[in-house]
């Protein structure tokens, strides 16, 4: 693979920047709607906001593998345009939509059922009851979320980040709006509890999803992909790609978010304060891992079209760029964490609590481990994404999933509950998983990728 043209180590870096950049803040926005849920519907009532948080913990869980369907759209879309095929960009963004749609309908019955779900999980019967409430109407909204995420790698790929970001800030207000009139009964509207929230929230996933589907098929500049032109037929072809690029992806998204859901639960077992720090280091946690994941799916992009333009010079200049950029960040993460972390804490504590100097202390120490693992989390993010970018899916998954549950759980089981060392030895667990997964995440990309002649 070569290029005649190279292109300047800051030229990779501006490209990045554009492309990642709205992907980051669009995953911010992602965040700032689950939290204006959570938030509302905690003022509304405890065993309704202890529903909805066991209920959208559900949603994810089963959301996460078919996300990889989604996922497995922006590699394929980018690697079609750097090759200019426009038939195969057409052909991946459609076959990605119909896997979505129809994981979508697979999974549904489950949600109507889902009480006895949540009772096997050991849930109070009123937590399981309001928790199908939330799920019979909320689980409407998994077509809608997975094809909002197809068709965001999908126009993320040719380019257009900038309407991703706009369509996801302009849905929290309007969450917002919906949450205050259902929820409550405002202006009028019957007082539906935690089903208004769930309406809520599959109206602004529907809504979102329209815009996005109709800026797709309707702008100027993207009409000659003709993504909806006889979207009805099938394209076995098309779609068997795309099912065995993503479903790894899937796997893969499901191994590391089911870490950390993990060791939530046994961080439960060690105490109620323990849990709480947990719970709050780790909101702020993922708010800087957005960053991260913004820019790996602009390495995604980047590298996609590189790899499908035979240009593996510009494709590994482009690697050591974002590599370089996620770095950076994470050793201002890294400096803020260790420098700051009582008011970060505090913005989540009412002062007055009595459980507050407790929670806060152990927050603290919590906050200097997660500065401990912020560069292996961004670099095994980081390799992710570039390995979706060459189409290398299979072996990232094994990969990451012996660093996960093969060294990351067992050690942080027994450094928590055999050596002694609580929530710290758990914490410590996860950054010996994610040191694990970035080193041999890193390799395989770099021995993987195309050098040039």
């Amino acid at each position: 693979m070569t290029h005649p043209r190279r292109l300047s180590y800051s030229a990779h870096a501006t490209a990045s920047l554009a492309l990642g950049l709205p992907l980051v803040g669009s995953h911010l926005a992602q965040m700032m709607l689950h939290v204006v849920d959570t938030v509302m519907l905690g003022w509304y009532g405890v065993t309704e906001l202890a529903a909805m948080v066991i209920a959208t913990s559900l949603f994810f869980v089963v959301f996460i593998p078919g996300s990889g369907f989604a996922n497995a759209v922006m590699p394929m879309v980018a690697q079609s345009v750097g090759a200019g095929d426009e038939a195969q960009v057409r052909r991946a963004a459609r076959m990605g939509l119909w896997l979505s749609i129809g994981y979508g309908m697979l999974t549904y019955p489950m949600f109507w059922h889902s009480e006895a779900v949540l009772l096997a999980l050991g849930q109070k019967p009123e937590v399981a009851a309001l928790g199908q409430e939330f799920l019979r109407i909320g689980g409407l909204g998994m077509i809608p979320a997975l094809v909002i995420m197809a068709i965001k790698g999908y126009l993320a790929a040719l380019g257009r980040t900038q309407v991703v970001l706009w369509v996801t800030v302009a849905a929290i207000p309007a969450n917002g709006l919906l949450n205050y009139i259902l929820i409550f009964g405002n202006f009028g509207a019957p007082e539906w509890g935690i089903e208004g929230a769930a309406i809520a929230s599959v109206s602004v996933q529907a809504a979102s999803m329209l815009v996005l589907l109709a800026y797709a098929g309707l702008l100027p500049e993207l009409r000659r992909y003709h993504l909806f032109q006889r979207f009805w037929r099938a394209d076995w072809t098309a779609m068997g790609q795309v099912f065995r690029l993503g479903w790894p992806i899937g796997v893969t998204l499901l191994a590391e978010s089911g870490l950390f859901a993990a060791t939530a639960v046994m961080m439960g077992w060690i105490g109620t304060q323990e849990l709480a720090a947990h719970g709050i280091v780790l909101e702020i946690t993922a708010m800087a891992f957005m960053v991260h994941l913004g820019l790996s799916n602009a390495a995604t992009i980047r590298t996609g079209h590189a790899y499908g333009s035979h240009d593996a010079r510009g494709l590994r200049d482009g690697a050591r760029v974002v590599i370089g950029i996620s770095a950076l960040f994470a050793l201002i993460v890294i400096a803020t964490f260790l420098g700051t972390p009582r008011p970060l804490i505090s913005l989540f504590l009412d002062p007055a609590a009595p459980e507050a100097p407790q929670i806060l202390a152990f927050g603290v120490t919590l906050m200097a481990i997660s500065a401990l693992f912020q560069v292996a989390d961004a670099m095994q993010v980081i390799a992710l994404g570039l390995l979706r970018g060459i189409h290398d899916t299979r072996i990232p998954m094994i990969a990451a999933a012996i660093s996960y549950w093969g060294i990351g759980m067992p050690a942080a089981y027994a450094l928590a509950f055999w050596m002694g060392m609580g929530g710290v030895g758990l914490w410590l667990g996860l950054t010996l998983g994610l040191a694990c997964a970035a080193v041999t995440l890193m390799w395989r990309f770099w021995a993987k990728a195309p050098r040039a002649a």
